[in-house]
Order: structure tokens, then C-alpha cells, then sequence
């Protein structure tokens, strides 16, 4: 696609897995037991019990004559322009009500997967790529092929790469693209003047796994231990640290993709042997390893936070306002999250440059799928096709505290943000200039994060190095056999 430009996000009510099964309809037509649905995966039964609500908007029920739709999505942030867009569609399709359901993303998947047991659930649905996977093992979305406007959109609507997420095994489209996102650099503005830099210092930054390039370097400048010592002084003190190089979430996973793997596919490194799909993971590459063994080896220089030092209360734009951490790496979804803080000035930087000569960034979108359950499909599909039109990209991009997945969205969310004083290139750039690397789009993807999470844990607590996620990989990979 020549393009100018080129994106993890629940009610906890459950059925228990002893209820006696019933069946679930499939897209194959086979059947689906309560019990397999419920213990599918451990993505998809969380075993939570607490009840959650819901928040609904456009209106209760549907007027006299329309047909009644449900739309369910997580994110608070995004709600408002979505509900800007459906309210253009409704005034466009006057036989279609759309009924709005938001809950976070802890409940949202729960409920989710209840409703789908209960036979209950939205007709459409903001879907990720961690979940899709499982929910078409489960025959519980719909091929989008064949339903009416869906047809007509081809994939050079959206940003390269996009719709390929989205496309199964068979060749049969489950999402309809929403959004994407990349990753950039993070950082109060003030506090980078404070320490006599300026923006400029910050861009064309280098990283390599050997010395970690002038990209370490910035990260010790800007630590600071107790006694006012910087990184890179003398009688610096690693282990008594008052502000870290580079903020930490509150935990990492398989994908890294705020936390390692920029730097990992700056090496040339992939996830598996294929763009999507792949049945082989590469976590025993000798890239991947040096890539573990520098990034968490920040921990013993005292330039990033060692394991639970930060817990969830206190996130990484929350590192960063209070002066706990200089740098962030984050994804584009949190531009305004970040923003939004009181007594910071937002500035955004470029990842640093690696051995492949550019920054990489992973590259991750959102869809729309339908669910196999629906009644009423032909308007589920109608209202997912106008949410990847124009129109409705640009209302949406006006309003997007992100980036919408075509090039007339992500252009109205860029001028949004302009006129915020915010330079987001850092984010569009990666994608115009092909400089990403695929969210890794795979079966199997709970059972992988448990397996993994150890291995994370355990180096990033310094009990493990690099070479030692050989062993994890090869139980990884039997997963696929």
C-alpha cells in the first residue's frame, strides 16, 4: 500500500465448568459444549466470580420498526469517538439501532465468554490478536467473507499489514481493522530541560545488545541515585537508584511490546518462522538472547527498575511524572494518557536505531469481528464496513486518542494531535517507513504466556540469562506439534 503513513486491552459471571454441557452453535455447524467453551483456554475462562457492570449508551432499546444490534468495546478512551461514529450511522441506516456496551478490560473478556456460553453475546465486538485465535478454534466469530458491504472493502483500505492480522489459516477474513499502533519514547519535557537537553538529544539515538549504543548512554545521563550521582559518573550507586534511565511495567510478557521487543527486532530477530501463523518460536536465537541478557542487565547498572519495584499502581506514566523514571517506552494508545498528566509536558521520541540501521517497532491492531451466535449478521456487517469508511474514520480520527486504521483516520487523529502542540512522527513514522515487525499472531498464545511468564520473571529477578530461554523455547514449540 502506498501509504503516508503506515495497535492490550470483562463482567466476571462465568458458568461453572461443572454445569452439564449445552450445546453452542459453531460456524462449521458442529457443536460446542458449555464445558469445552468454558475451559478453551485460560485467556478465555479467567475463573473470576466477581460481578461487573456494564456501560451502555445510544438509548435502551430499539425504536419501533429497527433491528437491535450490540456493540461491545473496552477501552473508556475510545468510547467517545465510536459512539460519534455509530450515532452517524444510525442517522444513516434508520433500520439499524446500535446498542453500546463498555467494560474494562479485566471484565470484558470474562463477560465476554459468558455470553457466548448463554448464547447471549454482542453481534459485533472490538476483538485483539491474543484472543482471536482462540475464539475461531471455538467457532465463536464468523468468517466476514460473504456478508454484504464487508466485500467490498479490500485490504489497501487499511495500513499494510493490517487486514494480513486478521486473516485465518483458511484464508477467510475474522476482523475488520480498526486501529494499529506502534511504540515510541516517552518524557516530561521540563525535566529534560532541567538536565540541560533538549528534544534533539533524544533523536537518532543508536542501541546495540554489545554496549547498548549512545541509547545507553542517554539511560545513564539521566539516572540519578540517592546522592545525586548520575549513571554515568563515578561512585554512582546501582543499588540505592532515586530516578531510573527508563521506566518499567509492572510486569513483561511473551511479546514485550512496550518493553523489549523494539530492541530484540532491531536485531533482525522475528517471534516465529512465519509473518503470521508461524509454528516455530525463535526465543533460542542467539539475537534474542544477547537482546535479554542487555536489556535486563540494565537492572545490575541500576538504569531500569529491578523486578516489583513498581507494581500496578504506579505505571510507567506515573514513573515518569514523578520523576521516578526519566525515559518510558509506550505504545501509541497511552499518547494521551501521558498527556493528560498534571505537571508534565508530554515530548515524544524516536525509538533508538539498532544493528538493522533503524528503530523497529511491533506493530499490533484491533478488529471488529462478529460473533458466529448473531441473528442479525447483514447488520452487524453494515455497521463494521461504515466504521472503516471515511466518513466515519475521519469523526473517529478527530476524536482518537490513537490511530485509526486508515490513512484518512490516522491523518484527522495526527492533525488532533497537532493541535494539542503533540509531534507524534515518532509513532507514523515507524509504519511509513516500514520499520516494524508483526504482533506475533499464533495458536496456542495462553499456554505460551504461561510457559514464557517464568522465564521473564525469573530474568528480569537476574536468576536466569539469556541463553537459558532455549530450554523454554523447546517446550514452546511443542505446543505446535
Amino acid at each position: 500500500m502506498n501509504s503516508p503513513i503506515h495497535r492490550a486491552r470483562t463482567a466476571r459471571t462465568a458458568p461453572s465448568p461443572s454445569t452439564p454441557p449445552t450445546a453452542v452453535p459453531r460456524a462449521d455447524g458442529r457443536s460446542l459444549s458449555r464445558r469445552r467453551l468454558l475451559q478453551g483456554s485460560a485467556a478465555l475462562a479467567a475463573g473470576a466470580t466477581a460481578a461487573g457492570a456494564l456501560s451502555a449508551c445510544g438509548g435502551a432499546s430499539a425504536p419501533a420498526g429497527a433491528t437491535q444490534i450490540d456493540y461491545w468495546l473496552w477501552d473508556a478512551n475510545q468510547l467517545p469517538a465510536y459512539s460519534a461514529a455509530i450515532d452517524l450511522f444510525m442517522e444513516k441506516n434508520p433500520d439499524v439501532f446500535v446498542r453500546v456496551t463498555q467494560l474494562g478490560w479485566d471484565d470484558y473478556w470474562t463477560k465476554l465468554t459468558a455470553s457466548f456460553v448463554a448464547e447471549a453475546g454482542p453481534d459485533a465486538f472490538a476483538d485483539h490478536l491474543a484472543r482471536y485465535p482462540e475464539f475461531l478454534k471455538l467457532g465463536v466469530i464468523a468468517p466476514l467473507d460473504g456478508l454484504g458491504p464487508l466485500d467490498d472493502i479490500p485490504a489497501t483500505q487499511f495500513q499494510d499489514g493490517l487486514q494480513e492480522l486478521w486473516t485465518g489459516q483458511d484464508g477467510k477474513r475474522y476482523g475488520m481493522p480498526k486501529d494499529y499502533d506502534t511504540i515510541a519514547v516517552m518524557y516530561d519535557r521540563t525535566m529534560l530541560e532541567e538536565e540541560g537537553l533538549t528534544p534533539e538529544d533524544l533523536e537518532d539515538l543508536d542501541w546495540n545488545p554489545e554496549d547498548g549504543g549512545s541509547f545507553e548512554k542517554m539511560l545513564a545521563r539521566l539516572t540519578l541515585d540517592a546522592n545525586g550521582v548520575r549513571g554515568d559518573e563515578d561512585g554512582f550507586d546501582p543499588k540505592n537508584v532515586a530516578r531510573y534511565g527508563m521506566a518499567a511495567d509492572s510486569g513483561i510478557d511473551y511479546t514485550g511490546q512496550t518493553s523489549w521487543s523494539p530492541f530484540a527486532y532491531s536485531t533482525g530477530w522475528t517471534f516465529t518462522d512465519a509473518d503470521t501463523w508461524g509454528t516455530h518460536f525463535n526465543y533460542d536465537d542467539e539475537r534474542f538472547a544477547a537482546t535479554m541478557d542487555w536489556y535486563f542487565g540494565l537492572v545490575d547498572k541500576g538504569l531500569f527498575p529491578p523486578f516489583g519495584v513498581f507494581g500496578d499502581s504506579s505505571p510507567t506514566q506515573t514513573q515518569v511524572q514523578t520523576g521516578k523514571a526519566a525515559l518510558s517506552l509506550a505504545g501509541s494508545w497511552m499518547i494521551t494518557t501521558f498527556n493528560n498528566m498534571e505537571g508534565m509536558e508530554l515530548g515524544i521520541a524516536p525509538l533508538p536505531s539498532g544493528p538493522v540501521g533503524t528503530p523497529m517497532s511491533m506493530f499490533n491492531g484491533l478488529g471488529d469481528s462478529i460473533s458466529s451466535q448473531s441473528d442479525n449478521k447483514e447488520e452487524a456487517a453494515r455497521l463494521i464496513a461504515f466504521l472503516a469508511s471515511d466518513d466515519a474514520q475521519q469523526v473517529i480520527g478527530e476524536r482518537a486518542p490513537f490511530f485509526p486504521s486508515t490513512d484518512v483516520g490516522t491523518e484527522a487523529a495526527i492533525e488532533a494531535f497537532a493541535e494539542e502542540g503533540l509531534d507524534v512522527t515518532p509513532f507514523t513514522d515507524r509504519v511509513a517507513n516500514g520499520e516494524t515487525g508483526l504482533y506475533p499472531l499464533v495458536e496456542n498464545s495462553a499456554a505460551i504466556m504461561q510457559t514464557m511468564q517464568a522465564a521473564f520473571d525469573q530474568c528480569w529477578m537476574r536468576q536466569l540469562d539469556g541463553a537459558d530461554f532455549a530450554s523454554y523455547n523447546d517446550r514452546v514449540n511443542a505446543l505446535f506439534e
